[in-house]
């Protein structure tokens, strides 16, 4: 039984990575999970310089998920590359550094940083507000997303997945535009804009007013991006949005992703990501599909 799958040339031991920014680079979760278990490890945002983030409280529960604003707190490339790069492989993990900036320029320096380290692709997370045109995401208009996919591309010497954000009107006008910039894969969902109202304090739950919502709520909306942007795009796909068990990564491959990442559920189980590779395993033994490969966009 085959559950490795490949994606831009390289072999994966199965389609389950991490989402960015629920992990961190994978040293808080090694006493529950063998990292090598693992398809991939999907690293949190890391950026030119170190960030230090939202203020607090920058995180908070709601139904079927939760709210974060942590805003992208990271030590910064020097850190990453000195400290996590070697602890990863260490354990054996394929490893996707999830890259964020305020600028083109911030992404670019990151990029380059990471070209010559021994990681094996880069995930570009374009929710990140651009600050040069007034802050809004640069993944929110699709001739920014062509043009930092462009730009990205030139400097890197690792294949380039482009972060799709939700929070857009049609996903295939910007899965199209991440494709025409060059990029190799495409991962979506991000989070989708939300706010919660803590009424007893009668203010926000959340000091930045608005953060970005994940969990199970939104896993029937990024199933059908995932789907709308396969069928739009000549891509591989890494699906993520609300996966908590093994039936909702197998929707996700069944819409068209090659792989999945498990984000807001590591919170609540550890070890779920094994806990969903064994689950693909049992359903591939249980229907006798011998390939993982045979699921892929098998729904159309």
């Amino acid at each position: 039984m085959k559950t490795s799958v490949t994606m831009c040339g390289i072999e994966f031991k199965n389609p389950v990575t991490t989402a960015s920014g629920t992990f961190g680079s994978g040293m808080e979760y090694s006493d529950f999970v063998d990292l090598s278990k693992l398809g991939a490890v999907t690293t949190k945002g890391v950026a030119n310089i170190p960030w230090p983030g939202n203020p607090t409280p920058r995180i908070a529960e709601t139904y079927g998920g939760m709210i974060n604003a942590i805003g992208l707190q990271n030590p910064g490339i020097d850190t990453f590359l000195k400290r996590d790069v070697p602890y990863l492989r260490e354990h054996d993990a394929k490893i996707i550094v999830n890259v964020c900036g305020k600028s083109t320029e911030d992404y670019v320096e990151t990029v380059e940083r990471l070209s010559d380290a021994d990681v094996d692709m880069l995930e570009i997370n374009i929710s990140c507000p651009n600050v040069k045109e007034g802050g809004i995401a640069f993944g929110q208009d699709p001739k920014a997303v062509e043009s930092i996919t462009n730009e990205v591309k030139k400097h890197s010497k690792k294949p380039i997945i482009m972060k799709l954000s939700p929070n857009v009107t049609d996903i295939t006008v910007m899965a199209k535009a991440a494709e025409c910039g060059g990029a190799d894969a495409l991962s979506l969902i991000n989070t989708i804009t939300g706010m919660k109202i803590d009424i007893n304090r009668r203010t926000f739950a959340v000091a930045n007013k608005t953060g970005g919502l994940s969990g199970p709520a939104i896993h029937p909306v990024a199933v059908r991006m995932v789907y709308q942007a396969a069928n739009a795009v000549n891509l591989p796909i890494i699906g993520m949005g609300g996966i908590a068990t093994y039936e909702d990564a197998l929707e996700f491959i069944m819409a068209g992703a090659t792989m999945v990442a498990v984000g807001t559920a590591n919170f609540n189980n550890p070890a779920v990501t094994t806990d969903i590779i064994a689950g693909i395993e049992a359903y591939m033994k249980k229907y006798g599909i011998e390939d993982i490969n045979e699921l892929i966009g098998c729904v159309k």
